[in-house]
């Protein structure tokens, strides 16, 4: 039976979805992050996820938990921020010899919940956060804006809708991206060794000391297609911010567009597929030793607004006033 309720999850609420043997915490209150996705019928724990885990924990390191939706997200240079029509000035919240903006903060603010339901099909909930003056944000960033999510359970997996609309009478930036956090293992009982990721990379943008794009982009090198080729183990090991143009791999003799992670003792799999608006991957791993990897799919470069590459190759957006912005995720498991 598909069903939806408000759980209290060890100090925040959530809307618990179920259904098609799936189940899913999605913590409003934390960004509309989904802090859990499990496939319960093959013991599959998709996201870095412990029962024990405090919201207050979850809170201040929102990055590293669940699917964290970001904006906006990765890096900006001294905190600068250039659009069309205006330059913006970021908090510098990443230390020296960094000193950049990173990551924004809309998947910490406290979003709400427009409605939850089950019907035979699906379990479904929408949520919505309204930024503008009340945001402690805006003095940086005046530009309102609403963000609606809407997180759709079934037996096809968890699909994820974000939708941007420029509520202002300015350009607004748009540069997205989801802070993917796989559980390793993510097969109950498995080991972390036997895990292979496949992503379909293009050329692969150097970044300097700062893990800012050089604006070089290289050719891939046999560390590189190890991504390409699903040979390349996501864990075990320091993979700190791999950035590469997103292409397509093939599932089940067909063209997909997202990343595949396996089990190889058990054959099982996650399979992540992004919409063509996300047009890049960005891998890391938290030092390869803490139990999960993260596979990033953006829309657009880190530091893209302020690139001299042109928006066609970085991937920067601007929506007009009035107009939306909508991207796409969708999470399910093979065997």
């Amino acid at each position: 039976m598909n069903s939806t309720q408000l759980i209290n999850f060890n100090g925040t609420t959530c809307v618990k979805l179920s259904a098609g043997g799936y189940e899913a915490l999605v913590a409003y209150e934390i960004g509309s992050n989904v802090i859990r996705l499990r496939d319960n019928k093959n013991s599959i724990e998709f996201f870095r996820f412990k029962d024990s885990n405090t919201a207050e924990n979850i809170r201040q390191s929102a990055e590293v938990w669940g699917l964290p939706t970001l904006y906006l997200p990765n890096r900006f240079a001294d905190g600068v921020l250039k659009t069309s029509d205006a330059v913006y000035h970021l908090p510098v919240n990443e230390k020296a010899p960094y000193s950049n903006h990173i990551h924004g903060f809309l998947h910490k603010r406290v979003h709400e919940v427009v409605e939850h339901k089950a019907d035979d099909n699906c379990a479904w909930v929408k949520t919505r956060y309204v930024y503008d003056e009340k945001d402690e944000f805006f003095e940086y960033l005046p530009v309102r804006f609403t963000a609606e999510y809407t997180f759709t359970l079934s037996r096809y997996g968890l699909e994820q809708t974000v939708k941007f609309t420029n509520c202002s009478d300015k350009m607004m930036p748009i540069s997205l991206a989801t802070h993917t956090t796989i559980n390793s293992p993510f097969v109950d009982g498995a080991k972390e060794g036997d895990i292979r990721l496949t992503v379909p990379v293009g050329k692969k943008c150097e970044l300097n000391s700062r893990c800012l794009p050089t604006e070089r982009l290289r050719s891939l090198n046999m560390y590189d297609l190890e991504y390409k080729t699903g040979n390349k183990c996501p864990v075990l090991q320091d993979i700190s911010n791999d950035m590469y143009f997103g292409e397509y791999t093939e599932l089940d003799h067909e063209k997909f567009h997202g990343v595949i992670a396996e089990d190889i003792a058990s054959g099982k799999k996650i399979c992540y597929e992004v919409s063509e608006e996300y047009g890049f991957w960005i891998i890391w791993n938290d030092r390869g030793f803490n139990g999960y990897f993260c596979p990033e799919p953006m829309t657009a470069m880190i530091n893209a607004p302020n690139l001299s590459l042109s928006d066609d190759v970085t991937g920067y957006r601007e929506i007009k006033p009035a107009e939306s912005f909508t991207a796409h995720q969708h999470f399910f498991t093979k065997l």
